[in-house]
C-alpha cells in the first residue's frame, strides 16, 4: 500500500499559504470504490463542489461497469451470462490484461475470479478446502474475447476479475478528469494507487511512502519502509500483508492467486511497488510479480531493468527485510 505524503490542506479546499509555488490547489478527501480518496490538484475554473460532483459520477460510472461486487454492474452481468455487450472500460482493460499477461508466463490472468471467489476474496462465503482441479477447467485468457464489441466465451463458466487493474484504470480516469479540469500539477490517490503530474504546493516532486508489509498492518502510512520522489507516472503497490486469512490448520491463504495452480500464490516476496506511465499498468505488474513468487519476480525485473520497481522481502533468515530496487527506480528513492 501507498502513501502520498505532504503537507495537505483542509478536507475540501484551496491550498496557497507557505508555499514558493505560486499555484492555487485544491483538496478533495473522501472515499471512492469502497476505499479512501485523495486529491490535490491545481484545477482552474471549476469549483470544489463541482469537482466532488464530478469525481463522485465517475466513481458510480467506474462501479457499474467493473465492479464484481455489484451484482447490477455490467461485469456481473456478463459473469452471470446476462450480457454479452462491453463496454469501453471493459474493453480496455481485457487490452491491457493481454498485454500483461504476456509478460507473466500465465501468472497473470483476469479470469481467475471463480478461484478468487472459491477461497472467500470475491464477496463470496469462503470454502475450506476448493475443488481447485475442476475450478481450473474454465480458468484461461484463451477461454474468452471480445470481437465486434461483443464478449466471447468458449465455456459460459468463464469469469472476469478486475480487481487487478480496475483500481489503477479508474486512478487513470480521475487524472484524466482533473486534467480536463484543467490541473497541470496534481496528485490523485484512490486506496493508495497513486497518478502524479507536475509538482506539489512548495514546488517538488510528489513524495509516496510505501508502506512496510507486516502481516495485518492496516495503519494507513504510519510504517513506511520507503519513500519516493516523483512525478508524471503512475504508482501501484500489491501485498499479501492485508487481505489474507488463516486456514482451519492455520496456514496462511492470501488473495493473489497463481492461475497456474489455483491456489495462494505465497513466497517471501511480501511487497511489489510498480512505477508505470499509467496507474492501471503500475497496478497489473504488481500483480504479476506478487504471483510469480519471490525468485521468479527478481529474474524478471532483472531482465526488465527499463522497468521501475521496488520489492520488499523477507530474509532467507530472521525477521529482518531485504530489498531489491531496480536501476531504473533507483533516482526515485529517497534517502
Amino acid at each position: 500500500m501507498l502513501k502520498w505524503c505532504m503537507i495537505a490542506a483542509a478536507v475540501l479546499g484551496t491550498a496557497t499559504a507557505c508555499t514558493p509555488h505560486k499555484v492555487s490547489y485544491t483538496t478533495l478527501d473522501g472515499t471512492m470504490l469502497g476505499t479512501t480518496l485523495h486529491v490535490i490538484a491545481d484545477v482552474r475554473g471549476i469549483g470544489p463542489q463541482e469537482l466532488r460532483d464530478s469525481v463522485m459520477a465517475l466513481d458510480r460510472e467506474a462501479k457499474a461497469s467493473m465492479s464484481i461486487f455489484d451484482e447490477t454492474s455490467l461485469l456481473s452481468r456478463l459473469n452471470r451470462n446476462e450480457t454479452d455487450s462491453v463496454d469501453r472500460h471493459i474493453a480496455r482493460c481485457l487490452a491491457l490484461a493481454d498485454s500483461i499477461g504476456a509478460l507473466s508466463g500465465g501468472r497473470y490472468d483476469v479470469t481467475v475470479k471463480p478461484l478468487v471467489e472459491a477461497w472467500g476474496f470475491a464477496g463470496k462465503e469462503r470454502t475450506d478446502e476448493p475443488n481447485v482441479d475442476s475450478l481450473l477447467e474454465f480458468v484461461g485468457r484463451e477461454k474468452v474475447a471480445i470481437r465486434s464489441g461483443r464478449l466471447v466465451k468458449s465455456d459460459p463458466r468463464v469469469q472476469l476479475d478486475f480487481n487487478s487493474v480496475a483500481k489503477g484504470y479508474t486512478v487513470d480516469l480521475l487524472a484524466d478528469l482533473v486534467e480536463r479540469a484543467g490541473a497541470r500539477n496534481y496528485i490523485v490517490d484512490i486506496g493508495g494507487e497513486v497518478r502524479c503530474k507536475g509538482v506539489n504546493p512548495r514546488g517538488d516532486a510528489w513524495r509516496i511512502g510505501v508502506e512496510t508489509p507486516f502481516d495485518g498492518n492496516m495503519t494507513e502510512g504510519q510504517y513506511l519502509q520507503k519513500r519516493l520522489q516523483t512525478t508524471d507516472c503512475g504508482v501501484a503497490t500489491s501485498g499479501n500483508y492485508r487481505r489474507y486469512y488463516l486456514d482451519g490448520q492455520g496456514r496462511k491463504v492470501a488473495h493473489t492467486i497463481d492461475p497456474r495452480t489455483g491456489r495462494s500464490a505465497l513466497s517471501r516476496l511480501l511487497s511489489v511497488t510498480v512505477a508505470a506511465p499509467t496507474c492501471a499498468e503500475a497496478d497489473a505488474l504488481g500483480t504479476m510479480f506478487l504471483a510469480m513468487g519471490a525468485d521468479e519476480a527478481l529474474r524478471t525485473a532483472e531482465r526488465m531493468p527499463g522497468l521501475r520497481v521496488y520489492f520488499i522481502l523477507a530474509a532467507e533468515e530472521g525477521d529482518d527485510y531485504e530489498e531489491y530496487v531496480s536501476p531504473a527506480m533507483q533516482a526515485s528513492i529517497m534517502k
